[in-house]
């Protein structure tokens, strides 16, 4: 495995969380800008997404879902990445929280598996697959 540069490596741990902030946030822009125009999002919560008009109806579901009294904190950690060239492949851990209520409680955890593109020098998502340790759903999503 090649070094990856700390420019690299920052620049990606940037688009991880950016990502995971914006979804918390329901910032739907900046959570589209995270992936190519072709980029995929598959996760068994919510289904398989690909292309920008798709991962935009995604992230406006979940800004909706905020919107209705539910705050998500997603969190990683553990990030471990590899790149060659202008693609790369990034893994981290994943917990997530659900405040609604006044009640807060764990989600299954999990792990993120992503294809990155580096595109006009900026990393983006190129396919990000979700994994759980078990099934779960989300009520109103």
């Amino acid at each position: 495995m090649k070094p990856v540069s700390v420019e690299d490596r920052l620049a990606i741990s940037d688009l991880f969380v950016r990502y995971t902030c914006a979804l918390d946030a329901g910032e739907v822009d900046t959570l589209v800008d995270c992936f190519t125009e072709d980029g995929a999002l598959v996760s068994p919560a919510v289904g398989a997404h690909a292309g920008h008009a798709a991962i935009r109806a995604f992230a406006e579901r979940f800004a909706t879902f905020r919107q209705n009294g539910s705050q998500l904190r997603h969190v990683i950690s553990n990030l471990i990445v590899q790149v060659d060239g202008d693609r790369g492949h990034a893994t981290c851990y994943l917990t997530v929280f659900l405040t609604r209520d006044g009640q807060s409680r764990l989600l299954a955890p999990g792990q993120y598996d992503c294809e990155l593109r580096k595109v006009d020098g900026v990393w983006r998502f190129q396919n990000r697959v979700v994994r759980h340790d078990h099934d779960y759903t989300l009520d109103g999503l």
